[in-house]
């Protein structure tokens, strides 16, 4: 495992409750709960070079899950911190979490727990579970099979490269040469960078105020 991605399980379950306790519980389950520490943890390592948790992540079919989110959702329940109930969720069973009390925890700085917010806002505010799954199978997720591990230095792929607007230029008076010559619309378009980076041009574009 590479440097800053250990698991820090202490960690871990402080930003599971902070989700909680930060998340209306009919806005939050358990799809949405993978979603929020996978971005904050991906974001953070791109920041820092650090992961927020260093929990470790896999390719599922709807999405990154994290390994660790449900031992320490177990735990919180445990010490009464969380309730976990089921609930009818348009004929499908869902869980929801219920903060029992406003914990404050030092385990957390500032920084991060602003992080899991913006997350919390975008995962569960500005998405349905459909919608942040399909959001979810980004560039990092295409990158391994199921059920192995997406690697932290993979965040990186989340975050487009800056071209300056000069290359741009260049890309596009080399796609139209290159319509010109019969070479087919495909051809121009790889040239000029429109077929790749828009689900993490999308990505940018959501949290551009956390990066």
């Amino acid at each position: 495992m590479a440097l800053g991605t250990h698991l820090d399980r202490d960690k871990l379950r402080a930003a599971v409750l902070h989700v909680v306790q930060s998340c209306p519980p009919d806005r939050l389950g358990a799809v949405k709960l993978h979603k929020v520490l996978f971005y904050a943890d991906m974001l953070n390592f791109i920041n820092t070079g650090d992961a927020l948790t260093g929990a470790t992540y896999r390719k599922r079919p709807f999405g990154p899950t994290c390994d660790a989110a449900l031992f320490a959702v177990n735990e919180l329940a445990q010490t009464g911190e969380i309730e976990i109930r089921d609930v009818d969720y348009y004929g499908y069973r869902k869980k929801e979490f219920i903060p029992v009390n406003n914990v404050e925890t030092n385990h957390l700085s500032e920084g991060e727990k602003s992080l899991l917010t913006s997350m919390i806002n975008f995962v569960c505010i500005d998405n349905s579970a459909k919608s942040i799954s399909e959001f979810s199978h980004d560039l990092p997720w295409e990158m391994v099979g199921f059920g192995d591990p997406i690697p932290y230095h993979s965040a990186f792929h989340l975050i487009p490269v800056i071209i300056p607007p000069e290359a741009h230029e260049w890309a596009e008076a080399e796609g139209r040469a290159l319509e010109d010559q019969g070479l087919g619309i495909e051809a121009a378009e790889a040239v000029a960078g429109t077929d790749s980076g828009v689900i993490r041009a999308r990505m940018v574009e959501a949290l551009g105020r956390t990066l």
